[in-house]
């Protein structure tokens, strides 16, 4: 199975400057593409869940348009063709 990741620019760096990633997760979930990220783009991963493997607060994933908080959380299943964005929420004022 392989699944398209899309980066906005500021974790686009983070990769070499690919805003786009064709990665192979393992058991098929958001936690199996996160654990993927971990060993191919540890420093990315980072930015994405903290310590304890949780999805940082400020960081919002979709899989085909779907937040996934409002799925499974990272149980959400992906398909073979996925696509997964991550987006760091933004503030400002």
């Amino acid at each position: 199975m392989t699944v398209e990741v899309l980066l906005p620019g500021v974790l686009a760096d983070l990769v070499g400057g690919r805003r786009r990633l064709l990665l192979e997760p393992g058991p098929g979930t958001v936690a199996g593409l996160l654990d993927t990220l971990a060993t191919e783009h540890p420093v990315l991963e980072r930015r994405i869940r903290d310590e304890a493997g949780v999805l940082r607060r400020f960081v919002n994933v979709y899989v085909d348009g779907d937040d996934v908080r409002f799925v499974d959380g990272v149980h959400t299943a992906l398909r073979d063709g996925a696509v997964v964005q991550v987006l760091p929420s933004v503030a400002g004022g």
